[in-house]
């Protein structure tokens, strides 16, 4: 770890070398790409100051403790604790800032909530999920859009796909894709019995168009006039838009906007991203197909938590976490939640690291 290290301090400094050079300081491009690195490196390095200082004051301190002075022996043996204990903590948070980052951290998501078993039940919870993660985009100043919603008459979506732009969106939403289990007494169940539905959660990092080009070509785009609840417009006027990607049979609908432009607009940014997280999937299949993430981000039919209204629990399948919370998790009080993933998921790479 400390031969990696001394490497990361070496490219650090040749990068504050490089990044004041007139030629470099002219390409644009070459620029924004050097400053990004070295922001990146910034913590590892300063956090590994951090630790070499440690390290000189716990020698300091041991080179003192046999002082015939006992108050000087007294204030060594205090100042040794405490470089050890430092030297010990920020060894470990080297360990975790070395973990190798997810290209997509810092990326803005599409979120796709799907009703599943459970009839409108299940379309009902995936518009309370829709909420849940509305008011934890706003907690965190995140811009949150709808970019394509299939509503019912009772007041829930049978799918809606959403987009949520902010710095470092998918590191936080990553782990929510999977099949959310909602165990509660339905607003259509007169008998007051719990059902049991699930509603599934896919979290896609959006893509830019330069990431990702596509070819024309390569897509068959109809237009049809809008169906479901949402007013009179919707189907008066063709503007509604579907979009197949012919190569892999990907199939994207938009109908929100009354503009078939926008609507399109919108069916693009959706497949764009889809297309993304499966060149991405394959790439991660390939890496690591003989290690799994003990967390990972979840399969799409995994099951991978249970929101209890009964009881106000939830609890996460994964980590074997439980938190009786549930009315305010479902107010969009999910850091408690997503902390504890993102440990977890740590934990898992460091001990892959160690094998």
């Amino acid at each position: 770890m400390f031969d990696k290290l001394k490497e990361t301090v070496r490219h650090y400094d040749d990068i504050a070398a490089d990044v004041v050079k007139p030629e470099v300081i002219a390409d644009t491009a070459l620029y924004a790409a050097l400053m990004k690195e070295y922001s990146t490196l910034t913590p590892i390095v300063e956090k590994y100051g951090e630790y070499q200082q440690a390290v000189q004051d716990e020698a300091d301190a041991l080179a003192m403790i046999d002082e015939p002075d006992p108050e000087i022996k007294e204030l060594a043996r205090a100042e040794l604790d405490d470089a050890k204990e430092r030297r010990e903590r920020t060894a470990e948070e080297l360990k975790i800032l070395l973990i190798p980052k997810d290209p997509n951290d810092e990326k803005s998501v599409i979120m796709e909530i799907r009703g599943g078993a459970g009839g409108e039940e299940a379309c009902l919870f995936a518009n309370s999920l829709f909420r849940m993660y509305s008011m934890y985009a706003e907690s965190q100043r995140w811009k949150i859009e709808v970019l394509n919603a299939n509503p019912t008459e009772l007041g829930g979506y049978k799918e809606i796909a959403f987009s949520i732009e902010g710095a470092g969106a998918y590191s936080r939403l990553k782990f929510e894709s999977g099949v959310h289990r909602v165990q509660r007494v339905p607003e259509t169940e007169s008998q007051g019995r719990i059902q049991t539905s699930t509603v599934t959660v896919a979290v896609l990092p959006e893509a830019d168009e330069v990431e990702l080009e596509i070819n024309p070509t390569e897509l068959k785009i109809d237009v049809f006039r809008a169906s479901g609840a949402g007013g009179q417009h919707i189907n008066k006027t063709e503007s509604a838009v579907r979009i197949t990607h012919i190569p892999t049979g990907l199939v994207v609908e938009c109908q929100d906007e009354r503009s078939q432009h926008k609507n399109k607009d919108k069916a693009m940014k959706i497949l764009r991203s889809r297309l993304y997280d499966k060149l991405c999937e394959e790439q991660n299949e390939k890496i690591a197909s003989d290690r799994k993430s003990q967390v990972g981000t979840g399969s799409r039919s995994e099951r991978i938590r249970t929101y209890n209204f009964p009881e106000g629990r939830l609890t996460d399948h994964r980590i074997g976490l439980t938190i009786y919370r549930l009315e305010a998790i479902m107010n969009g009080a999910l850091d408690e939640v997503i902390d504890a993933l993102t440990t977890a998921d740590q934990a898992a790479k460091l001990a892959g690291n160690e094998d």
